[in-house]
């Protein structure tokens, strides 16, 4: 038979037989066998001045017990049939650091039976601890996954958070609780009372403050608060886990680590439930699950923590929903591999980090991923060009490619910025795409920096002649003008095209890349029209022009017809016509020019800069 063993016989196992130890926990309250289905407290005998036990870890791998007295049960408040009691801590310890984030999942025994899970506090700078406790059936209906929805969406009605808003949840007490002990001296609940879930600490290891500061907000409508914690390995007995210890949901893992840490509230037949509240509301998800120790619990009057350092994998959540986090001991979860490499005049540095897979986060943490990954090291410095290249491998479809450079700004934000948008930006346009679930299988990045602001804006351009006939070569002198330093004169040649009618104009358009996406359409093309599927995606993705080079392009005034990842040019009015009858939205886009020829020039810097001429055909 085994025992969910609470901490003190860690120690005492060193020095008594196992059968002593055994005995002796038989004599202590709240002990659960870990294999067998719980002796539950049942909501409907709880009752107002009953006292409660909770199991916690303050520090180390030490679970210790501390005191409640149940103050009442507040009836479907969190959703119909969704309860929660109201407890107030007692004791010392708990008096002294209030309600701890991270004692989220804290599991609330009565008569030595399980009632539920610590998973609520009152405000902010309460002199009182009250907490709220989500009841052991509640957690129990979060299943083996009986309901799947589709992985990523947010399920728990009030339970989810709106994403990134920063904004934490608040469930507002009644102005009077009719029935319920309060403390001496408390009275009743003012109005504009409320609970909100036991903040969860983030922790981030591995991350500069740069790091923390530019992302983490974006979790904090979650419930995240992001604490400097540590990464620790793999113990031997990282997977025994009971009632009262620490987990953690990991997101990222490898030369950064990011998991939010809560409080194990059982461990049945291999299943561990946690937490006693949603980390994020996505219902069924498959995300890493890895043990958690406590450094130490810092006490503050506005949010006391505990500061956590993470150890090795220890199986997988399947459930992230309104009342616990659930999942399965001993399995593996689907990681996304991710290697970034960095070529500075200083060093060159590589890391590698493994990613969860969930769709509403993955392209948040590419993003945090590529930014820590790039200014985390001494060979990062501001005030330098970065090019850009890499690839994104998808199974079954080809891969995506990387290519543009970032010139330093004078914007009062890290260089370093600009590239994890652009890489997330990308990154997002593939994971979040409409046509299928992609399986990404590496994801590959590598950045090179030149020491010094390298950017070119077009001064000016000008033709050889005023005229020329159908197949004649025209020379196209475009001024670049660098950041610094003599501008230069480049010669493009251009051809005429053999079939441009004697007595037309041509307009000739002499710019960066972003002008004359905007003047063809290209990326309305990716992001609105009705696809055929991801390859056509990806082939919109990879054939985008680079910033690093200036276009010459020849537009004709007749129209060009997008259809898909297609540009059909000189549309006849017959297909123009009807084209315009089944016009709709994400349907075919009509321009009113069409790309007589383009050529282009790559150059060591960024460009910028629009010039628009004209040729008369003669």
């Amino acid at each position: 038979m085994s025992f969910a063993v609470p901490s003190p016989c860690r120690a005492l196992r060193v020095i008594f037989p196992q059968i002593v130890c055994a005995l002796l926990l038989l004599a202590l309250p709240g002990v659960v066998r870990a294999a067998d289905t719980p002796e539950i407290f049942p909501l409907s005998d709880v009752k107002a001045g009953m006292k409660a036990t909770g199991l916690t870890i303050f520090a180390g791998d030490q679970i210790e017990k501390f005191d409640m007295t149940v103050l009442g049960v507040l009836p479907d408040y969190l959703g119909p049939r969704q309860s929660i009691i109201l407890v107030q801590l007692v004791g010392e310890k708990v008096e002294h650091t209030g309600v701890v984030g991270g004692m989220s999942g804290s599991p609330v025994y009565i008569d030595g039976k399980l009632a539920g899970a610590l998973s609520l506090k009152l405000g902010q700078f309460t002199k009182e601890p009250i907490a709220g406790v989500t009841p052991i059936e509640s957690i129990l209906e979060v299943s083996t996954g009986a309901t799947k929805e589709t992985s990523g969406k947010p399920t728990g009605g009030k339970a989810q958070a709106p994403a990134n808003s920063g904004v934490p949840l608040q469930y507002p007490l009644p102005p009077q609780l009719p029935g319920m002990s309060l403390p001496h001296g408390m009275g009743p609940f003012h109005e504009g009372a409320f609970l909100t879930p036991i903040a969860t600490p983030l922790n981030i290891s591995g991350a500069s403050p740069m790091a923390v500061a530019q992302f983490a907000n974006a979790l904090a409508g979650y419930g995240m608060v992001a604490v400097n914690g540590g990464s620790g390995t793999a113990q031997p007995d990282d997977a025994k886990i009971e009632a009262g210890d620490m987990v953690s949901v990991q997101l990222v893992r490898g030369d950064m680590s990011i998991g939010g840490a809560c409080t194990v509230t059982a461990v049945w037949n291999g299943r561990v439930y946690a937490c006693g509240h949603p980390i994020f509301g996505f219902g069924s998800v498959d995300m890493p699950l890895s043990r958690a120790r406590v450094v130490t619990t810092l006490a503050s009057d506005m949010d006391s923590i505990k500061i956590v350092t993470t150890g090795g994998m220890i199986g997988t959540i399947t459930d992230d929903r309104l009342t616990a986090i659930a999942g399965m001991l001993g399995t593996q979860s689907r990681l996304i591999p991710m290697e970034l490499s960095l070529d500075t005049p200083v060093a060159h540095r590589d890391f590698h980090f493994e990613l969860a897979d969930v769709p509403k986060l993955t392209p948040l943490l590419v993003g945090l991923v590529a930014y820590n990954g790039l200014t985390s090291n001494t060979a990062y410095g501001e005030g330098t060009t970065l090019k850009l290249s890499g690839d994104i491998d998808i199974a079954g479809h080809p891969s995506v490619h990387l290519a543009n450079m970032f010139a330093p700004s004078d914007a009062s934000v890290p260089d370093a910025t600009f590239v994890a948008m652009n890489v997330q930006t990308l990154f997002t346009r593939v994971f979040t795409n409409p046509y299928e679930v992609p399986r990404i299988d590496h994801i590959r990045l590598k950045l090179e920096s030149a020491p010094e602001r390298r950017t070119t804006a077009i001064a000016g351009a000008w033709t050889d002649v005023g005229e020329a006939a159908p197949g004649d070569t025209v020379n196209v002198k475009v001024m670049l003008r660098p950041f610094r330093g003599a501008p230069s004169l480049q010669n493009v040649p251009i051809t005429i095209p053999a079939q441009s009618n004697p007595g037309e104009t041509l307009r000739i358009q002499v710019s960066d890349a972003a002008s004359l996406n905007r003047t063809t359409h290209t990326g309305a093309a990716g992001a609105s029209a009705d696809l055929g599927g991801l390859d056509q995606l990806i082939n919109i993705l990879n054939t985008e022009r680079r910033n690093n080079q200036f276009y010459v392009t020849l537009l004709n005034p007749s129209p060009t017809v997008l259809v898909e990842d297609k540009e059909l040019p000189n549309a006849p009015l017959s297909e123009l016509n009807i084209l315009d009858q089944h016009r709709g939205v994400g349907g075919p886009t009509v321009l009113r020019e069409s790309v007589a020829g383009e050529w282009s020039v790559a150059t060591d810097s960024v460009v910028s800069g629009v010039v628009y001429l004209t040729i008369h055909i003669k």
